[in-house]
């Protein structure tokens, strides 16, 4: 008969453990589908979405993000990202959302969030135009996000990771937002149009791994951890010892004779 069994993550990557990250997907999917259904102003679509699953790209986004730690001399900075890479490593799938209508389509509404006078002049005098349209060709930067954006649009991206997050609830899984996963995922191309992303881990496990993070948690994480234990655990087994045929009743002898 079919059947699907389930069982914490450890072991990893057992048949038990694959089920359980395919369920993650499937509530990741339907993450997926709140974003594209937010209510957002003047109701045009603008939101882009990547879902994110496997070592190997799991892998390359936190790497990416240990590279990003390196470009500031803030060791508040550095600490979050090489942290929020490990985080990466131990989730199941990772929601990527972006905007893509921040840096080129502003709303129009004259309402000065996004730094300037309250007419939009302090995005579009930024940008290249012709006949009061910015050329989206034209975004290239070497900053991590391309401003000025439209903090109506960047509003609107804020209340799709929302949704987003509210399904998570519902479905019973853990997830949260991470800028710095967005960032990473932009720097590695995921997002064709968007010039600002936030990226959500999300997992299933006996233990939120997004919570209760220890201060040098790259160092000290779960797998560095079970690492150095196997080194100090094989050490420990090369230390003289009896063998294990006739080692108990020697330690049995000498007990004996102790007493």
């Amino acid at each position: 008969m079919p059947k699907i069994y389930l069982k914490d993550e450890w072991p990893p990557n057992t048949p038990a453990d694959a089920a359980r990250k395919e369920n993650v997907l499937l509530a990741a999917r339907l993450m997926a589908n709140a974003v594209m259904t937010t209510p957002i102003m003047g109701g045009q679509d603008q939101m882009e979405v990547v879902l994110i699953w496997g070592e190997e790209e799991q892998e390359k986004i936190a790497r990416k993000m240990e590279e990003l730690a390196k470009i500031s001399k803030s060791r508040r900075w550095q600490e979050m990202f090489k942290s929020e890479a490990v985080m990466v490593r131990e989730s199941d799938a990772i929601l990527v959302i972006g905007n893509y209508r921040a840096a080129d389509t502003p709303m129009d509404v004259g309402c000065g969030l996004c730094g300037g006078k309250p007419n939009c002049d302090f995005v579009y005098s930024r940008r290249k135009t012709v006949a009061g349209v910015i050329d989206h060709t034209e975004l290239e930067t070497d900053m991590l996000i391309n401003g000025p954006l439209c903090m109506c649009r960047v509003s609107d991206l804020g209340e799709a990771v929302g949704s987003a997050l509210q399904v998570a609830h519902n479905l019973l899984v853990d997830a949260r937002p991470f800028m710095s996963v967005g960032l990473a995922a932009l720097k590695l191309g995921y997002l064709k149009r968007s010039q600002i992303a936030v990226g959500i881990l999300v997992a299933a496990r006996q233990k939120n791994p997004f919570v209760d993070i220890l201060p040098y948690y790259h160092m000290f994480s779960l797998d560095r951890v079970l690492d150095n234990l196997r080194k100090i655990y094989i050490v420990l087994r090369q230390v003289y010892w009896y063998d294990y045929r006739v080692g108990f009743k020697k330690k049995l002898k000498e007990e004996e004779e102790e007493e």
